[in-house]
């Protein structure tokens, strides 16, 4: 952590990720707006706006809008770049329905430090932009490539040897490897 750095904890990022989404869309929030979007009470609305406050990292007095501060919009925009990772990495990269990527990514992007989103960043931009990627996910074979029949283009291959081979299991390619 940096020197200087404000400490908040994961419910104060889901706060701060939602304010930040309610004020892209209506330019500012209201206690009500936080409560309906988070399916909280306005109790813990109000206590969390306060903490948010004494941190300053909202704008905030009762019964008026709220806004991010610059050092709000930092983390929540922070938050939301590690979810958003997380989501096209369970998504794109394990194959995971959309809905259960994005509510596994939630939480896990308080928790994902980020030497590993640097790196899960570059993964998921190397499997996007790759020329050679028809690697997917399939249920049965686990994580394959969708090339490498001798037959093809070797610029349309991962170039392993195993990769495009439905019925050829990771156990089976693995046979005379030491452990």
């Amino acid at each position: 952590m940096k020197a200087g750095q404000t400490i908040v904890s994961a419910s104060l990022e889901d706060y701060l990720e939602s304010i930040y989404h309610i004020e892209a869309s209506k330019g500012a929030a209201r206690a009500k707006d936080i409560a309906l979007a988070m399916e909280v009470k306005n109790a813990s609305v109000t206590q969390a706006l306060r903490s948010l406050a004494e941190k300053k990292l909202v704008n905030y007095a009762p019964y008026e809008v709220i806004t991010l501060t610059k050092a709000g919009q930092q983390i929540a925009l922070d938050v939301i770049r590690r979810h958003e990772i997380l989501e096209r990495f369970l998504s794109q990269v394990l194959g995971l329905p959309h809905e259960e990527a994005d509510e596994n990514a939630c939480r896990m992007e308080h928790s994902v430090s980020r030497p590993i989103i640097n790196r899960l960043i570059k993964f998921v931009e190397y499997f996007q932009e790759c020329p050679m990627s028809q690697i997917h996910w399939d249920e049965e074979e686990g994580y394959f490539c969708g090339g490498g029949d001798s037959n093809e283009d070797s610029t349309t291959s991962c170039g392993r040897d195993i990769c495009g081979h439905k019925g050829l299991k990771f156990q089976e390619s693995n046979k005379g490897e030491s452990k």
